[in-house]
């Protein structure tokens, strides 16, 4: 699948994507995995690197051992976070006491090196942010109620007290549902539109009546303008979990039995 600013990559046979621009940081590493990858066993199988209900930890973890080597992560400390659908924001300044999985939480962020941050998704949006002026790097997981809550935004506004200076950012967005498929109720639209005005990313969905379509990567770039990040330093994939769920895992279309993929980003 062709996605500008991105390229595929395999690296001992887990295939995943990188952002060009961020292979110019020749401190960071990072990738977003896919759905293959895993050789068994069982051969075949789904390359989860999620800990759910429907896969064993083990297999779990060997998954995980072989997408950070993959990203040239073989040493680093892999740090992951109970995602809630929040607009929690975690900087780790010291790995002691283990952060895999650390608190409740959806946005890592760090200047030490050796820690891979890390976000599990299966069709809400992972984001990989990198500052080349201060080596700050941060891992956001965003779905739609942490759009709503303003996740970009606040983690944008944290970095900058941290002295990070918005226009400093580059910013890659992986794979996540897209507004084709992302279909809401009046509940969320109605949400949407009392926090966003005129400007709520929905409309009305073109066939069923009572329901709503969201426009989430439209939401993520709207704060991200919005926080002072250059339009220029946004990288988007703009691939489709759900319609592209031979790629990707994708909760709405699988349901409970969906794997989660991983999006990390390491300082060397």
């Amino acid at each position: 699948m062709e996605t500008p600013g991105f390229v595929r990559c395999v690296a001992g046979g887990v295939p995943h994507y990188r952002c060009q621009a961020f292979e110019e940081l020749p401190f960071v590493r990072h990738g977003f995995s896919l759905r293959a990858g895993t050789v068994g066993p069982p051969a075949g199988a789904p390359f989860n690197l999620g800990r759910t209900s429907a896969d064993e930890f083990g297999r779990v973890e060997e998954n995980r051992r072989r997408f950070l080597c993959a990203l040239g992560l073989s040493s680093a400390r892999l740090a992951t976070l109970r995602q809630v659908h929040s607009d929690r924001l975690h900087i780790i300044e010291d790995y002691a006491g283990g952060w895999n999985p650390g608190p409740e939480g959806d946005v890592l962020a760090t200047r030490r090196a050796g820690i891979a941050l890390a976000v599990q998704v299966a069709d809400c949006y992972p984001l990989l942010v990198a500052d080349p002026a201060t080596r700050t790097i941060a891992a956001l997981h965003a779905g739609w109620r942490g759009v709503l809550a303003g996740i970009v935004t606040k983690t944008v506004r944290a970095l900058h007290l941290w002295g990070c200076d918005p226009g400093d950012l580059l910013v890659a967005v992986g794979p996540g549902i897209g507004p084709c498929c992302m279909e809401v109720g009046p509940e969320v639209a109605r949400a949407f539109a009392d926090a966003w005005g005129a400007r709520a990313p929905v409309r009305p969905h073109p066939e069923r009546g009572g329901k709503y379509m969201l426009d989430l990567p439209a939401a993520l770039d709207a704060q991200l303008r919005r926080s002072g990040v250059a339009r220029e330093r946004v990288f988007m994939m703009r691939a489709c979990t759900r319609c592209r769920s031979d790629l990707f895992f994708s909760y709405r279309a699988e349901g409970a039995r969906a794997g989660r993929m991983m999006a990390a980003i390491a300082l060397k």
